[in-house]
């Protein structure tokens, strides 16, 4: 499994919310200047974001983002999950895969379930708020 800039850059912009939490809106562009990275690029994470309503979006004078919940209960697998999409390390145990013809066979199937259960345990056990520490 490799987290690509997405959901890096994801992570980066909530904490970044987070640490700048006083309710307003917060404008992309201030976002984007202190995170050095593509407006259009964030733009995009910020979309998926919103549309899974982790975070507020306001268009015009006076819009930006701004969390809806407190950093505590946003979990850095949610995030993960909503920008790069299942977690999981092996095809045959992404949500919806359709079952594998040696699922009772294979001898490696326990080993990728255990890394998968370890993997989104981690993920789901950090929160915004451990990663603003």
């Amino acid at each position: 499994m490799k987290i690509s800039t997405r959901g890096r850059y994801a992570l980066r912009v909530m904490v970044d919310l987070a640490e700048h939490n006083d309710g307003e809106f917060i404008p992309l562009k201030d976002i984007v200047t202190r995170q050095e990275v593509s407006q259009k690029y964030l733009e995009s994470i910020m979309t998926d974001l919103s549309k899974a309503k982790v975070v507020d979006g306001l268009h015009g004078k006076g819009g930006g983002y701004r969390l809806n919940r407190t950093p505590e209960e946003y979990k850095v697998g949610e995030i993960l999950r909503i920008t790069e999409g299942d977690l999981a390390p092996i095809a045959c145990l992404e949500e919806g895969a359709v079952p594998c013809a040696r699922k009772e066979k294979c001898k490696t199937l326990p080993m990728w379930k255990k890394l998968n259960d370890m993997i989104n345990d981690f993920f789901d056990g950090v929160t915004l708020a451990d990663l603003m520490k």
